[in-house]
């Protein structure tokens, strides 16, 4: 989810209101890194050098996922569609505010990423060493804070099409990208999961959020192959490293999960789903919520994805985005908040919020204040 969600509001429409969506800026301003005398002067900037190095345990994803806890989205931040990514108006991240996530009660760090203007757009596709170290800066703080940390491929569709045509070309840059993250990371434990796509899909299609085409899906699969057999093959921890696939634009739909394959039916191998449901409500702040009705609807939802993914598949899940935006009445979104994650984590279902800082905001990044922290506090709480 991001800044510009209103621009995708325009084109779908009302088209679906049970796919969480994600839309998400110029300038040319680098990544801040920070110095040595930096960190000296500030003992909460980890060093850039320093390398969390972990084990892969022996234990199923649905293990993993169930001790990871109650997730936090760092949205609009590495996620920007600019090289400057504080462009949608948060700050660069650091750990004060990684700590004060976590100091609240969220256990799981997802980190949204997206890559190209810090990639080089043709072979060998090489990433800036400045923008991985970034990365790794901000995936330590989660660490520190014993937290476990997501990271991924984010508002990367400009090149990452799911069409024969633009096939070859997705699975090399995708391969090569992964080779280099995998490689930055191999030394990290299962505290540090692998996104391999976020929500893949043919931006402005009249499929964009049903489920996609057949040509879409069968794309879809292919990339998420070609990241997961890039991955496993820099050896060390990513081989039994626990990774995320997502469906077409990680849609509930059931066309769109009947369609997923497991590459190599890795057992390593966690689903990611997005589920702003109903949109109508949680996007577009068109309808009130809470009458019975709409939690039967929204239970059903969640029936869905468990029946079909941890019933039928034996797989874990990770609802990696959901929310309500801030223009929704105040007492329907903290029903909303707590319902959804009571309901969601009875049935095994990880959730981590969105917070763009924006629309669906709850940390005021700048200040470090809790803009609507009552919203926080009966996400974790309904956890629990």
């Amino acid at each position: 989810m991001g800044k510009k969600y209103s621009s995708i509001i325009t084109m779908v429409g009302m088209l679906l209101f049970q796919v969480g969506l994600l839309s998400c800026g110029s300038s040319t301003t680098e990544i801040a890194i920070v110095s040595n005398d930096e960190e000296k002067e500030n003992p909460d900037i980890e060093p850039i050098a320093e390398t969390f190095s972990g084990t892969i345990r022996d234990i199923s994803s649905s293990e993993l996922v169930a001790e990871m806890g109650i997730g936090w989205n760092l949205g609009n931040s590495f996620d920007v569609i600019s090289k400057d990514k504080t462009d949608w108006g948060n700050p660069l991240p650091n750990g004060n505010i990684i700590k004060t996530v976590h100091e609240i009660g969220f256990k799981t760090l997802r980190v949204p990423i997206t890559w190209r203007f810090n990639q080089e757009d043709i072979a060998p596709y090489i990433i800036e060493e400045a923008y991985l170290n970034r990365v790794q800066q901000v995936v330590n703080y989660g660490l520190k804070n014993k937290m476990h940390v997501i990271i991924n491929v984010h508002h990367d569709e400009e090149w990452a099409k799911p069409t024969f045509d633009n096939e070859e070309m997705a699975k090399e840059r995708l391969r090569s990208l992964w080779t280099q993250v995998a490689e930055k990371f191999k030394p990290y434990g299962d505290s540090l999961v692998f996104e391999i796509l976020n929500e893949p899909r043919l931006i402005g299609s009249d499929n964009e959020w049903s489920g996609g085409t057949q040509e879409g899906r069968q794309v879809l699969n292919a990339l998420n192959k070609t990241g997961v057999d890039a991955i496993r093959s820099t050896g060390g921890n990513n081989e039994k490293r626990h990774l995320m696939i997502p469906t077409y634009a990680a849609s509930t739909l059931l066309i769109a999960m009947d369609d997923l394959v497991i590459p190599n039916d890795d057992a390593n191998i966690i689903i990611s789903l997005h589920s702003y449901f109903p949109w109508s409500f949680a996007g577009l702040a068109q309808d009130r919520w809470g009458s019975d009705s709409d939690k039967t609807q929204l239970r059903q939802e969640f029936d869905r994805i468990r029946d079909k993914w941890m019933v039928q598949e034996q797989r874990a899940v990770i609802l990696g985005e959901w929310g309500s935006i801030v223009d929704n009445a105040k007492d329907d979104r903290l029903d909303y908040a707590g319902f959804y994650v009571k309901e969601a984590t009875s049935r095994g279902l990880l959730t981590i919020v969105w917070d763009d800082g924006g629309n669906f905001q709850l940390l005021d990044r700048n200040s470090l204040t809790w803009v609507h922290g009552e919203i926080a506090e009966m996400i974790i709480q309904s956890a629990k």
